[in-house]
């Protein structure tokens, strides 16, 4: 595709690196919420998205209250994936919607959603998730979606609109049909999410070039594999995915990964990966510079 002409917009040229470090699941438990606390502190990493459904989402927002410059997105979530620790929606206990499980949480996984989750349900879900989070007392700066659940050619009506709603840019990656089907999507959801990108494009809707996330199967020698994913960074805005939580019980407790979300929150308050990035030309933005193009 032709270079991301909101680059430009930024103040960037074609060529340049621009990364959004983000901090996925804040609000999931309290140790992702004192991680991304420390995170915004020390300044690399530059954004992050709340999960409304989940019973530390309060903090998160008495942290969004006393720290209004705060880069704070919706993680919107429809599934609940723990074993002993879940969540659901907030909009509906009606089985009929497709949101629940046998036990009346979102569902685990995100397949049982994609094909039983009621389109009208899932709208109202969304919005009921975003009206919470300015409840908590949270200003989003945009949503994304937590395990790419709503990236569905069911539900892609649904977040996309609800992110125009409320003029909020969307983890939406600018990418044609066969990048998108390369990247794992079915031949209709590539096709449908190819059809939504064009149009967005044409209507001057901020997209995304790139999605990189740091894995969370690999915690040893994390500060090295981050240079290294950092290093396949291309030219674009990439939406960098991490997932930090302060190390505690809780956050061991409830995830099997739970090292790999520690060593995120300790390498991201790294000096040297703080000079690796200024040595490889790496560009950090939050999400609010995005938004403020969209006013």
């Amino acid at each position: 595709m032709n270079p991301n002409p909101l680059l430009k917009k930024l103040g960037f040229s074609d060529s340049d690196r621009v990364v959004l470090i983000h901090a996925d699941d804040v609000g999931m438990c309290q140790a992702s919420v004192q991680a991304f606390a420390d995170l915004t502190a020390f300044g690399l990493v530059s954004c992050g998205a709340v999960m409304v459904p989940c019973s530390w989402a309060p903090l998160a927002g008495a942290y969004a209250r006393e720290h209004p410059e705060a880069d704070l997105g919706v993680h919107l979530t429809l599934t609940s994936e723990w074993e002993h620790y879940r969540w659901g929606p907030l909009s509906t206990r009606d089985p009929r919607s497709g949101l629940l499980d046998e036990q009346g949480y979102f569902p685990r996984r995100t397949e049982p959603v994609q094909e039983k989750g009621n389109p009208r349900a899932v709208r109202r879900e969304l919005e009921a998730q975003l009206a919470h989070a300015r409840g908590l007392g949270i200003t989003p700066s945009h949503v994304d979606t937590h395990m790419g659940t709503v990236i569905h050619p069911r539900f892609l009506d649904a977040y996309i609109g609800t992110a125009r709603k409320y003029h909020l840019p969307a983890m939406i990656l600018r990418q044609d049909e066969t990048a998108l089907r390369q990247m794992g999507l079915n031949p209709l959801t590539a096709k449908i999410a190819a059809r939504w990108i064009e149009r967005l494009e044409r209507e001057g809707f901020p997209l995304l070039d790139h999605i990189v996330m740091m894995p969370l199967d690999q915690w040893e020698d994390r500060l090295e594999l981050a240079k290294e994913v950092f290093k396949t960074v291309k030219p674009g805005l990439t939406h960098f995915i991490i997932h930090p939580a302060a190390d505690s019980p809780e956050i061991r407790a409830i995830a099997p990964d739970w090292r790999a979300r520690v060593a995120d929150w300790q390498v991201f308050q790294s000096p040297q990966l703080r000079q690796f990035l200024q040595q490889e030309g790496i560009h950090v933005i939050g999400y609010r510079a995005i938004q403020s193009l969209m006013r």
